[in-house]
């Protein structure tokens, strides 16, 4: 956003024009400036959205009742794939006609989130076809595949990548069996290619048990982990502080209203910093969420279509 000064302009406008410009510069083309969203005090509540069934704009219309903060702090996109070419023999991301549509889409289905304080991820899912997050041959391979992962963020303006090895379904089109190096050098270079970008685990999977090679611990380089089994409570295996885990996971609507209102009550007095949440539909669910947030925030939920 620029302005052009008229021509009747003082030296004095001119430099507070210039420096409202510089105000702006840190607003990307990518992530519009807004005003900062109401404070909440609490921890860091995620949303995974299936996006062949519900949109990722469900996680903006809940807020807070007291102060108007969001619900929700992460949404992420689910899901991506680790797809594999059997001609090239190696792995490539890959997005179905529903990701793609959010990702084509994202001045209307992202930035709006965004636009309120809402961080987006893309989640990245084995398909079936041989490759995973753990047989890469070769560091560079897993670089390669570190650098799409990067380059899918920066292109779409989005605010991470979260991990989920399941479905890869390893050996299938004559692929590896998972190795102890693959999941650190693509962790590895995954963080060097984006320093401050987030990066989450999905604690289930082989990858998720090879977090250490040759003399490198991965698990520092996690913005968060959390736990897959939802209604169940599982503290991540991931060497982590509290304030970046998860081990409540609860599925909207289906997780009984009381078992994720204790899971909310257990992460506060056990001192844990995220709650996870997946499968927000479309429908008014506020009195479900509610049930958590007044334990996690002292706030009932408000929904706005």
């Amino acid at each position: 956003m620029t302005s052009t000064p008229g021509r009747g302009r003082t030296r004095t406008a001119v430099l507070a024009l210039l420096a409202a410009a510089a105000l702006l510069a840190g607003a990307t083309a990518t992530t519009p400036a807004a005003a900062a969203p109401p404070k909440k005090k609490g921890p860091t509540s995620v949303a995974y959205i299936e996006v062949n069934s519900n949109s990722m704009l469900n996680v903006g219309k809940y807020t807070l009742a007291k102060g108007g903060g969001n619900v929700f702090d992460v949404a992420v996109v689910f899901a991506a794939n680790i797809n594999y070419d059997t001609a090239k023999k190696s792995a490539y991301l890959y997005f179905n006609e529903n990701v793609q549509r959010v990702l084509d889409n994202a001045a209307t289905q992202i930035r709006p989130l965004q636009a309120k304080g809402i961080k987006v991820m893309l989640s990245v899912l084995g398909n079936h076809q041989g490759a995973g997050f753990a047989n890469f041959p070769s560091k560079a391979t897993a670089s390669a595949f570190a650098k799409q992962l990067s380059g899918a963020v920066g292109k779409y303006g989005l605010d991470g990548i979260d991990f989920d090895d399941e479905y890869a379904e390893y050996g299938k089109n004559g692929t590896g069996q998972p190795n102890d190096s693959s999941f650190v050098h693509l962790v590895s270079a995954l963080r060097d290619y984006m320093p401050h970008k987030l990066i989450s685990l999905y604690d289930i999977g082989p990858s998720a048990e090879r977090l250490s090679y040759g003399g490198v611990d991965i698990s520092s380089k996690f913005t968060y982990a959390w736990n897959p089994w939802y209604g169940q409570w599982t503290v991540p295996g991931i060497s982590l502080p509290k304030s970046r885990l998860s081990p409540a996971a609860v599925e909207v609507g289906a997780t009984p209203t009381s078992t994720a209102a204790d899971f909310a009550r257990r992460t506060k007095s056990e001192g844990y910093g995220v709650y996870l949440t997946y499968n927000l539909d479309g429908s008014d669910q506020h009195a479900y969420i509610s049930g958590f947030t007044r334990e996690l925030y002292g706030s009932d939920a408000v929904y706005t279509p």
